[in-house]
C-alpha cells in the first residue's frame, strides 16, 4: 500500500534531522514517530507537557537510536551474552538491544477518527540483517493515540519453518521533575534480577525507589503506576511478565552518549519486555503481540 501525503486530516510528514517522521496534530492530542526504529518520540494530551522524555542532546541520524522516547530492543534484549542461549545463538554481533531500533520500517496504514489516530508501521526481518542475526521475521507495530492516553502492539511473526527464539522490550523512557522523590507501585514482593548486583535475585520490598543507578529486571508483567511529584501515570502491558526499571545514575550518566550529566536526575525507564526467563519461542506461522498502554491514573 502506498500513502501520500495530503490524505490524512491530522498526520503529516515532515522531517528532523536527517531522519523521516511522521507528526499527528490532532485537536486532541499530538505525536511524533520516526520510520527509523519505529520509534514514538513524542506524545501529549493537548495542552500538557510531554508524557515522553527525549534527550535535550538526541540525535537523528541514520543508524543512530535515538535517545528517548520509546525505542524498540528486538529480536534480543541487553547484551547478547544475557540472552537464553536459543536466543544468543542466531545472534552475530555484540551490540546491545538488537536492530530493529535502527532499521527503517515501512508505512502500512493511517487511520484518523474525531477521537482517535493509529498507525501502523512494518518490518520485514531478512537477510538484510544476516550479518546481525540468523533469522527471519515479520514485525507490525501498531500506534493507538487519543487524549486519555496511547497504546503500542509490537507483533512478531514466524514466516519460517523453524522455531523462532527472541527477546524484546519496548524501552519506555518517561520524565520526572525528581528522580528521588519519584516511586513505582505494583511490583511489591516480586522477584527481580538486578544486573548491578552481579545479576543476583532479590525480592522488591515495598514500591521502587532511586537513590542512584538502577537496573533490574523484575518478574512481572502488571501494572504499574508512576508517580512524580508532577503527577502520576499507568503503564499497562500486554504479553509481557517481565518488566524493566533503569536510571544510569550519575557516574553512567556521565558516560552515555547523547545524555546529559544530569539528566538522570529527571528521567526513569519501565520497560514493558520478554527479558531472561520470559523469552518467547514461535513455531511456524505463530505471533506474539507485546504492547504497553500509557493512560492516566
Amino acid at each position: 500500500m502506498t500513502l501520500k501525503p495530503g490524505h490524512w486530516s491530522f498526520t503529516r510528514w515532515t522531517t528532523v534531522g536527517h531522519l523521516e517522521a511522521i507528526e499527528v496534530n490532532h485537536p486532541q492530542f499530538h505525536a511524533r514517530l520516526f520510520l527509523q526504529g519505529a520509534h514514538l518520540s513524542h506524545f501529549a494530551p493537548r495542552d500538557e507537557p510531554d508524557w515522553l522524555w527525549l534527550s535535550k542532546t538526541a540525535r537523528f541520524e541514520p543508524g543512530r537510536a535515538i535517545r528517548g522516547g520509546i525505542p524498540v530492543c528486538w529480536p534480543w534484549f541487553g547484551v547478547p551474552d544475557r540472552n537464553p542461549p536459543e536466543v544468543r545463538r542466531r545472534i552475530l554481533t555484540d551490540a546491545s538491544h538488537g536492530f530493529a531500533r535502527t532499521a527503517v520500517w515501512k508505512l502500512e496504514d493511517v487511520r484518523e477518527t474525531a477521537r482517535e489516530v493509529e498507525i501502523s508501521l512494518s518490518l520485514d526481518a531478512n537477510t538484510d540483517f544476516a550479518d546481525e542475526w540468523q533469522g527471519r521475521a515479520l514485525l507490525l507495530m501498531t500506534f493507538s493515540f487519543s487524549a486519555s492516553g496511547c497504546q503500542l502492539a509490537l507483533t512478531t511473526t514466524n514466516p519460517g519453518a523453524e522455531p523462532l527464539a527472541f527477546t524484546q522490550a519496548l524501552h519506555t523512557y518517561l520524565p520526572t521533575t525528581d528522580i528521588r522523590q519519584t516511586r513505582i507501585e505494583g511490583l511489591e514482593n516480586c522477584g527481580y534480577v538486578d544486573s548491578l548486583r552481579d545479576w543476583s535475585y532479590h525480592t522488591q520490598q515495598g514500591p521502587v525507589q532511586f537513590d542512584g543507578e538502577t537496573d533490574r529486571i523484575y518478574e512481572s508483567g502488571a501494572p504499574v503506576i508512576v508517580s512524580t511529584p508532577a503527577g502520576a501515570r499507568k503503564l499497562t502491558a500486554i504479553g509481557s511478565d517481565s518488566t524493566v526499571v533503569w536510571n544510569p545514575g550519575p557516574e553512567k550518566a556521565a558516560r552515555l552518549s547523547d545524555f546529559p550529566d544530569e539528566a538522570w536526575q529527571s528521567m526513569l525507564c519501565v520497560e514493558s519486555a520478554n527479558a531472561l526467563s520470559d523469552y518467547r519461542v514461535l513455531n511456524a506461522g505463530q505471533s506474539h503481540t507485546l504492547g504497553v498502554m500509557i493512560g492516566r491514573i
